[in-house]
């Protein structure tokens, strides 16, 4: 059958891949070379693109599956082929002596496509997967119109076209029904159909020698659509009518029709599939589906897009699903090869409803909320839902009660930070199943942790269905009748422009966004929002120059009534801003209920390094009061996903007096413990980003490698180094942040709105007063030893936090020395300390295989009786040939064939239990 692409009639011998391909010659075949052309105007992700390309390219074999012997690895240039730009967005690639020598295809193979994934040289701008059809030596034919899946009308002439790789008796049949014929290398026929239903198109060609081929396509010809009105309470989406039925409902204004092709109708246009039309939506019905069981499907819309339903909760994904590990999804439905070849929606009627155990949950007060940013990719070698749960006694000793996920909805690709958004109702795969992200929740409330999500509502990507909808091909935007999207982005500035640009002034958009969060909290219990670059919550015009801080009414408005529609959903939600924007309106914001992130990672840094000149190292910053707010609703943070790592500052740029030196590791990380003590005493919110709290010293520009450090590495995977907790230097640095997370919790006085301060100095200091209890925080950021005359507010019998002693002041003042990098908490009252038993119990290290060395060169030793390894694995998914040796008591790769970089080994035990991971190759 002819595969799903649309073509127009091609005259000249060339064949198109939905356009953006064309190849020389029309019908390649294995044994020669063939000429790659590429439009990248036709590829949405790049448009008219004239930097320079690589081919990320392999071929699909019979029996074997697509993406076989590809060559080089994903990013590296140097072995990865490059086209030749030919001007206006058009690339070449010479595939030669033939398309066996160049992919290195063993003898007995064959091949059925090439496959490509254009690149440019830093990785990060791509086209999706695209596919060109190998052929067999001989006679080929392609079937140009109708293509599969067309939607016809009755009684409208049509004319069908063929073409052939060379001369031949070409005949076309209409339902086994010969309508036309001719001799040469084309035929045309003009045809139209007096009947609906569904039909078969065939094209037969025949060679003087008697070889026969043919190409066919399934069309359906429709009388018109069907106009009903939704029942009563019909919701956007799908909703469960029993365990045997569903309903399926489409907001597209100003579309004609739309067909559902799915696992149950074989995936072909059927009239009793098409959708009822009321008004600007468009419902269904479907019944007869098996409890229990996934379908996928998708929306054919106006007989010429293929999307999947924008409310999905779970997506079939043909590019990326095949990279997910059965360990962290397992029995991931696969998507039809041949059927699908763009992301479709999956549904399941029957499905079982999770068991919450926690159905009253408290969120903890503003002043008190202590925030760990995580992105689940690097948090552990399982990149799951799952692990973090297993990582939960870590963060409970850690003394957190906000735990916030880096996006989970579905983004596009799979390693990514998450901030290219494509389904917002869908949890991504990459992490797991749904239940796990459920299970996340509910172990988190039961350690009295709320869980926040980062959602990004400024912007969507290429693949979502919502972009696609309404699009302007011409200039590769959202075309001007999209519901949802902006023409263009309110920001002039390229930096500040990212996908496509929400138009929040829009009431669709306002409907939408509120669906969004009221699901995740309804659905997932989710306790908050985090919403990303909320300084494009507006349509207020910034010119190029400008990031959009100004004052902006509009934008205060739209996000108080978003605010207010979801308190009014679950009160008390938290309502996280990244918004950077001028104080005022942040104050008035804050004011509002509104929380703000508060970026003090410059300062923070210049005093960790031991830079306190021109009041670089004030930390005054991180106070809301001091910023004018009459709430503590300014979340101050060191480090974020978005920001240097202080450790790496410190040990590459650190300053240094005598043998006093920032840049040695011990001395970095006791400026660690200082900057902790006055970064999460002071008063308000705050946050802390993962692996801080062990002194996590890889440089946010940190590349696959692990070794390299480059700009174009920010979002590259990092290293996860679980072995810190055994490190007993960064296990001090962790129990002090436990310390001091769980004063903050447990003790009133670091929530008094009665306090004094002076962070602009070398020697910092806090006072905190509340009732008839004091504390005294005192600091030495310099690199020379100070001599304190320290006035304490009152007399009497005084507490040493650190030194657990207590001492007696009568005139209430303290002289004492504070060596570079000390500190003191002092207090009228005794205060205790955090348990911190995962980590010194190493708990938190089970379970997990033994691999070492780490980093490894030439051989890796997996320490484990009985172990079955399942492959070792590039951070992206794509399985790397090693040489295996059992032992008795582990197995031993040989990996010295493997480039630099950070790879996955994934192995199941004699239990049956899996492990995975991650080590990297120097």
């Amino acid at each position: 059958m002819k595969r799903h692409l649309i073509f127009l009639i091609i005259l000249c011998f060339t064949l198109s891949v939905a356009g953006q391909i064309t190849t020389e010659p029309a019908f390649p075949v294995a044994g020669q070379s063939v000429k790659i052309i590429f439009d990248s105007k036709k590829e949405p992700r790049l448009g008219a693109f004239s930097e320079d390309l690589y081919a990320h390219t392999g071929v699909g074999v019979e029996g074997d599956g697509n993406w076989q012997y590809v060559i080089g690895q994903w990013g590296q240039n140097a072995t990865q082929p490059k086209l030749t730009f030919k001007g206006d967005g058009i690339y070449e690639l010479v595939i030669t002596p033939s398309i066996l020598d160049f992919y290195n295809v063993p003898e007995g193979k064959q091949v059925v496509n090439l496959s490509f994934v254009f690149r440019n040289s830093a990785g990060n701008k791509q086209t999706n997967d695209l596919f060109v059809v190998v052929y067999q030596n001989g006679l080929n034919v392609d079937l140009l119109f109708p293509s599969n899946n067309f939607i016809l009308q009755i009684d409208k002439q049509y004319t069908f076209s063929a073409i052939a790789g060379s001369l031949a008796n070409l005949k076309l049949y209409v339902d086994h029904e010969l309508v036309g014929q001719n001799t040469g290398t084309e035929i045309h026929h003009d045809f139209s159909f007096n009947s609906a239903g569904e039909h078969m198109v065939l094209v037969v060609a025949e060679s003087q020698d008697g070889q026969l081929v043919s190409d066919s396509a399934f069309i359906c010809v429709s009388t018109g659509t069907p106009e009903s009105p939704r029942p009563a309470g019909a919701q956007k989406g799908i909703t469960y009518l029993s365990d045997q039925s569903l309903r399926l409902v489409l907001f597209a204004p100003n579309k004609e029709n739309v067909f559902v092709l799915g696992d149950f109708n074989g995936w072909r246009p059927k009239n009793s599939f098409q959708m009822n039309r009321d008004g600007d939506y468009f419902w269904i019905d479907i019944d007869g589906l098996i409890a229990g069981k996934e379908y996928a499907f998708q929306y054919l819309i106006d007989g010429e897009l293929l999307i999947a339903d924008p409310y999905s909760e779970k997506i079939l994904d043909p590019w990326n699903d095949k990279y997910i590990s059965n360990t962290t999804y397992p029995g991931l439905l696969q998507h039809s090869e041949g059927k699908i070849e763009q992301i479709a929606t999956v549904v399941k009627a029957g499905q079982q409803p999770y068991q919450w155990e926690v159905n009253e949950f408290t969120i903890p007060a503003n002043n008190q909320l202590i925030i760990y940013e995580l992105l689940i990719r690097d948090f552990t070698d399982e990149h799951s839902f799952q692990a973090v749960i297993d990582k939960l006694d870590y963060l409970e000793d850690l003394q957190i009660n906000v735990l916030e996920l880096m996006p989970v909805n579905e983004f596009e690709g799979n390693s990514s930070w998450g901030y290219n958004p494509s389904f917002y109702f869908a949890p991504d795969k990459y992490y797991g199943p749904k239940d796990d992200l459920k299970r996340l929740v509910d172990e988190c409330h039961k350690r009295g942790i709320a869980i926040v999500i980062d959602m990004v509502l400024n912007h969507s990507f290429g693949q979502s269905p919502l972009v696609q909808m309404y699009w302007d091909s011409a200039n590769k935007r959202p075309s001007a009748d999209n519901p949802w999207y902006n023409v263009v982005s309110n920001f002039q500035n390229p930096d500040a422009q990212w996908g496509y640009d929400f138009n929040h002034e829009s009431t669709y958009t306002r409907e939408l966004v509120d669906s969004i969060n009221s699901f995740w909290m309804n659905e997932y219990r989710i306790d908050g929002f985090r919403f990303d670059f909320t300084k494009g919550f507006s349509n207020t015009p910034y010119p190029a120059n400008s990031w959009g801080s100004d004052y902006d009414s509009s934008r205060i408005a739209n996000l108080k009534r978003m605010a207010d529609e979801i308190w009014k959903r679950k009160p008390g939600a938290l309502v996280i801003c990244e918004h950077l924007a001028d104080n005022s309106e942040e104050k008035e914001l804050a004011g509002h209920g509104l929380l703000f992130w508060g970026n003090m990672n410059y300062n923070y840094g210049e005093s960790a390094m031991g830079y306190l000149e021109n009041n670089k190292s004030n930390l005054a910053g991180a106070i809301y009061s001091y910023r004018g707010w009459s709430e503590p609703n300014l979340i101050a943070y060191q480090e974020s996903h978005d920001e240097e790592r202080l450790t790496y500052k410190c040990l590459t740029w650190g300053n240094a007096v005598g043998n006093y030196d920032i840049k040695q590791f011990n001395t970095a990380i006791d400026r660690m413990k200082l900057n902790a003590t006055f970064h999460l005493l002071l008063p308000g919110p705050k946050m802390i980003w993962q692996f801080g709290e062990l002194g996590y010293d890889y440089s946010i520009n940190t590349c696959d490698d692990a070794v390299t450090v480059s700009d174009g590495c920010r979002l590259a995977t990092k290293p996860v180094r679980w072995d810190y907790t055994l490190d007993q230097d960064r296990v001090k640095l962790y129990r002090v942040y436990a310390d001091l997370n769980y004063l903050k919790r447990n003790y009133e006085e670091f929530s008094s709105e009665e306090f004094t301060y002076s962070l602009s100095e070398a020697l910092k200091k806090i006072v905190y007063i509340s009732d008839n209890n004091y504390v005294v925080i005192l600091g030495n950021f310099s690199l020379d030893e100070e001599v304190v005359a320290l006035t304490l507010p009152v007399g009497g019998r005084w507490f040493d936090y650190y030194n657990k002693e207590s001492f007696t002041v009568s005139n209430a003042s303290l002289d004492l020395s504070l060596a570079p990098g000390e500190f003191k908490i002092f207090s009228t009252r005794e205060f205790q300390h955090a348990n911190i038993s995962a980590v010194e119990n190493r708990s938190i290290l089970k379970p997990t295989i033994c691999a070492f060395p780490n980093p490894a060169n030439t051989q890796l030793f997996i320490k484990g009786e009985q172990l079955v390894i399942q492959g070792v694995y590039s951070v992206l998914g794509e399985k790397a040939n090693v040489l295996v040796n059992w032992q008795t008591d582990g197995v031993n790769l040989d990996i010295s064939a493997l480039r630099k970089g950070i790879y996955i080994v994934r192995c199941i035990d004699r239990d049956g239990q899996y492990f995975a991971s991650k080590f990297i190759k120097e």
